[in-house]
């Protein structure tokens, strides 16, 4: 008997689940972070936040994005996308 599919952690997200987290996760993090934008870059920023906050997860707790169903994963997903909102501001700042 060999480990179970996807790890340790459940069966690995599907492209649909991951697009559909992004959006999500995107949007919560605009809503915190109180930035204005449409479905596209929310999207965008869920994707590349969920990216950044399972490598982070990863690194520090040896546990990144694991499953759609998993409180866990949205809120990496959910911090990275803030994470990025909050660098992505410091770059285009201008005073």
């Amino acid at each position: 008997m060999g480990p179970a599919p996807g790890g340790p952690y459940g069966v690995p997200m599907g492209f649909i689940a991951w697009i559909l987290m992004g959006l999500i996760a995107g949007a919560i993090a605009k809503s915190i972070m109180k930035e204005r934008g449409g479905w596209l870059s929310s999207l965008v920023t869920g994707l590349i936040g969920g990216v950044v906050g399972g490598w982070i997860g990863s690194a520090l707790f040896d546990r990144g994005v694991t499953g759609f169903f998993s409180l866990w994963s949205w809120l990496l997903a959910i911090g990275g996308s803030v994470l990025v909102l909050w660098v992505y501001s410091l770059i285009t700042r201008r005073k």
